[in-house]
């Protein structure tokens, strides 16, 4: 019997150990660009984006949550839920000032968000938040986020460099980051969505993604890395928050080790499925008080 239970230690420890092995091996970029609508990603020329795209699925009607706008829409990428579950009902959201209580907090009053998961189930998980317009942390316990680097005047060239350096110190580690620009929404605003500007917005991202995925190649990262790519919204005229398709619609895309190529996503899909996919990446666990859910269809059976 001594010899028995012995042997079921044993084999439980190398269970453990190739199961928190698998976990160190996982690597995820959630590359976010603002105001993306799925008319304006058709229109604008994004080869870098598009091979990226093309060696996994992607999605181009996926929806969003209402209200159309940004903060709760993150946020709700982040966390798994909607505004009925974290709070974020609009973009003037801060955690001393809000009229909806989310219906779950940490102790300090903050709804549980991806970060906060990994960093609770993923052992020596790293995590980066890289943005460009200020309240778009503001939902977030940042004692869960090991580096938050924060670019001002639309600025995102320097974050992906920051982003870069990051994953390559932390290369033996599991890690998630959100690398994110405001940039395309600015200008959608500034000159409309369709507007030459703002599809050139779009192009121009679009070929700093690819410095930046080249650079991942020459560090030797990129085929051990799984990329998210996605928006909060889309637009129409000069503004967004309301019900169209243009505004309720955004892409939604997925690569790396065990996605399904070259496919387009089927099942339904909503942004806050995004930080449920991340987790199951990390083999953790759903919160509870989470509501989204992983299309099984982008992974390989």
């Amino acid at each position: 019997m001594k010899k028995l239970f012995v042997g079921l230690v044993i084999v439980f420890a190398l269970f453990s150990g190739i199961v928190q092995a698998k976990r160190n091996s996982v690597r995820v970029v959630f590359v976010a660009l603002d105001g993306i609508s799925v008319e304006g990603f058709k229109k604008a020329h994004t080869p870098n984006l598009d091979a990226l795209m093309a060696e996994g699925i992607l999605s181009l009607n996926t929806r969003n949550v209402m209200p159309s706008v940004t903060l709760p829409n993150w946020t709700s990428h982040l966390t798994g839920s909607g505004p009925e579950q974290h709070g974020v009902v609009g973009n003037d959201w801060v955690i001393s000032k809000h009229v909806l209580p989310a219906i779950e907090t940490d102790a300090k009053g903050y709804y549980p968000s991806v970060f906060k998961v990994l960093k609770d189930q993923v052992r020596e998980v790293k995590t980066g938040f890289y943005y460009n317009w200020k309240e778009l942390v503001y939902p977030y316990n940042q004692e869960y986020i090991d580096e938050v680097n924060f670019q001002e005047n639309d600025g995102y060239v320097e974050n992906y460099g920051n982003a870069l350096a990051f994953l390559v110190a932390n290369k033996a580690r599991p890690t998630f980051i959100f690398l994110y620009s405001v940039h395309t929404d600015h200008t959608g605003h500034q000159y409309g969505w369709m507007s030459p500007e703002y599809i050139q917005s779009i192009e121009e991202a679009d070929v700093q993604i690819g410095k930046f995925l080249d650079k991942m190649k020459s560090e030797g990262l990129y085929n051990s890395t799984h990329f998210i790519f996605a928006s909060d919204h889309g637009g129409i005229n000069k503004g967004h928050g309301g019900v169209t398709v243009n505004e309720m619609e955004v892409p939604w895309g997925i690569t790396g080790p065990g996605i399904v190529k070259g496919q387009k996503l089927k099942e339904p899909n909503n942004t806050v499925n995004t930080a449920a996919v991340v987790l199951k990446l990390f083999k953790g666990k759903n919160p509870l008080c989470w509501t989204g859910e992983v299309p099984s269809s982008i992974f390989k059976q």
